[in-house]
Order: structure tokens, then C-alpha cells, then sequence
């Protein structure tokens, strides 16, 4: 009797033991990584109306530069929690519900152009810089608006819930000139309004002004600014302190940094502009070219 009491707990403990390493590393997930394992599914959210950052490419699908970072860290995900059955949903949102969005888990991460600063950081994570770029004003070759100090006595719209519409606000108090802000909710509504000259110009990030001329296939109807009001870098937004699932984003984004995999990414959406990156643009890619 003894003896098969012994040859018991030996069995019992041979079957701890023997645990898949993935059920005790199960255990150990929190937040997001533990949402995702959970649910089976890991949910990126994006802009329609971004292009070429984040956007709907017509068939209801993501698509941009953002979005193809996103996917990289979705791949890792899968390959952190060692699973090969980990759904990507895609969740489109607006500038005004992205960040709650994140709060509520309705996405786990945000792949758009959004820029990473000191106050949104008080509510959600971000990742290390993706891209640089600023605010510029985008108007009608009839009527060009060369530089911002030449908005005086005009009507500009600008999407509410950026950092656009703020950043321009200062660079008309600096600049002591008389401009109609006008907000607008979404990017469409703004270039849809320059376009019937309902206001002189549009402000945004300048990548993406030059990506609604591209999608629009006007660049012969409208002119870029040769200045810009603001800095723009941008990140890829999730929950604020969970360093895990952080990591392993910028693992991901470290990696395609220092393989050069990020040039391709940017020459995919960004060829038309130029071969290579900007200076700036590829100063950031080497300095986050982090060592493993």
C-alpha cells in the first residue's frame, strides 16, 4: 500500500513538473497580454482618414504605415504568448474616442498619427517615436497660402481633438494675426471644405495633407505650405504602465529599426515623396535602433 502511495505523489509530481511552460507563463500575463490570451484576439485600432498613416483602403481593411507596425507587433504577441490561433481585429476610431478607446480596452493598441506628448502621457502609454513631422496648411493653387503668416484675415479648418488645433492656435497668437479657426470633427470634413472653398486653407500634419492629395488625386488643385507651425512626432498609443505588453511593442519597432526593415516599410507608403527618409525622419530611425 505504501509503496503505491509512493508511486502516486512520484506520478503527481512528475505531472507538475511536466507543465507546458506556456500554461505557467498564462499565469503570469496582466493587462493586456492576459486581455489578449483570454479573448484569443489582439485588437488594432486606426484612423479611416489618415492616408498614408492609417487608413480604410476601400474594402473596409487597414491599411498605412502605421498599421503595418501594428501587424509586426501583433505577429509578436502571438509569438510571446506562444500561440498560433491569435485573431487581429481591426476597430476603426475617431479623434475623439481613440484614447478612451484604449482606456476601455475597446483597442489594445492605436496605430494612427498620433502625436506623442507630456499631457497625453498622463493617460495612455506610448511607445518609442515612429515618425516625425509637423503642422502645415494645405490650400488651393488659386489661392495659395504660402506660409502660416499669410492665414491674416482668412478662415482655416483644423480637426478638434488634435494637437494641430492647438499648435496652430499659438502660432497665430505669435505671430499677432487675425484668423478664423474653424474646428471640424474628422479630416474628410476639412479638405471637403477647402475643396469648396469654404475656407482658405486646412491644417494638419504635413504627411498627412500630402497623403489626402495623393488619395484624392488632385495634387494639380492644391499647395503645401513651405513652413511649419508645429513638431509632430509621433507613437503608437496603448495602455498607460503596462510596461509588458510596451516591451514588447518596442522590441518589435527597435527591430525593424536596426534591420533597416522600416525603410522598406516607410518607401511602401511613402515612395511617391522621395526615395529615401527625410534627414530628421532617419535620425529617429537610428537613434531607436535600440540593442537587444
Amino acid at each position: 500500500m505504501g509503496r503505491i502511495m509512493s508511486l502516486r505523489k512520484l506520478l503527481f509530481t512528475c505531472a507538475l513538473l511536466c507543465l507546458p511552460i506556456s500554461a505557467n507563463a498564462a499565469a503570469e500575463l496582466t493587462q493586456t497580454l492576459k486581455r489578449i490570451n483570454d479573448s484569443g484576439e489582439v485588437k488594432l485600432g486606426y484612423r479611416v482618414d489618415q492616408t498614408p498613416m492609417s487608413f480604410d483602403n476601400g474594402s473596409n481593411r487597414a491599411a498605412g504605415y502605421s498599421v503595418d507596425l501594428c501587424k509586426h507587433i501583433a505577429v509578436a504577441v502571438s509569438k510571446k504568448l506562444g500561440r498560433t490561433d491569435i485573431r487581429v481585429n481591426y476597430v476603426p476610431v475617431t479623434a475623439e474616442s481613440r484614447f478612451d478607446d484604449i482606456e476601455s480596452g475597446k483597442i489594445d493598441i492605436l496605430c494612427g498619427a498620433t502625436t506623442k506628448t507630456l499631457s497625453r502621457s498622463e493617460i495612455v502609454g506610448f511607445t518609442q517615436p515612429t515618425f516625425v513631422t509637423g503642422g502645415a496648411l494645405l490650400s488651393r493653387k488659386d489661392a495659395p497660402v504660402e506660409k502660416t503668416r499669410d492665414l491674416d484675415g482668412k478662415r482655416v479648418a483644423v480637426v478638434s481633438s488634435t494637437t494641430t488645433i492647438e499648435s496652430l492656435n499659438n502660432a497665430i497668437k505669435a505671430l499677432a494675426i487675425d484668423v478664423e479657426v474653424v474646428p471640424v470633427s474628422a479630416t474628410k470634413k476639412g479638405m471637403d471644405m477647402l475643396e469648396r472653398k469654404e475656407v482658405d486653407a486646412f491644417a494638419a500634419d504635413q504627411v498627412v495633407l500630402i497623403g489626402q492629395v495623393i488619395s484624392r488625386g488632385a495634387r494639380e488643385m492644391y499647395s503645401l505650405s513651405s513652413d511649419l507651425f508645429s513638431f509632430e512626432p509621433f507613437a503608437l498609443a496603448l495602455s498607460r504602465g503596462d510596461a509588458d505588453f510596451q516591451l514588447v511593442a518596442d522590441r518589435v519597432l527597435s527591430g525593424l529599426n536596426r534591420s533597416g526593415e522600416i525603410v522598406r516599410i516607410y518607401g511602401k507608403w511613402f515612395g511617391s515623396f522621395g526615395k529615401n527618409p527625410p534627414p530628421m525622419l532617419n535620425a529617429l530611425y537610428q537613434l531607436n535602433a535600440t540593442p537587444r
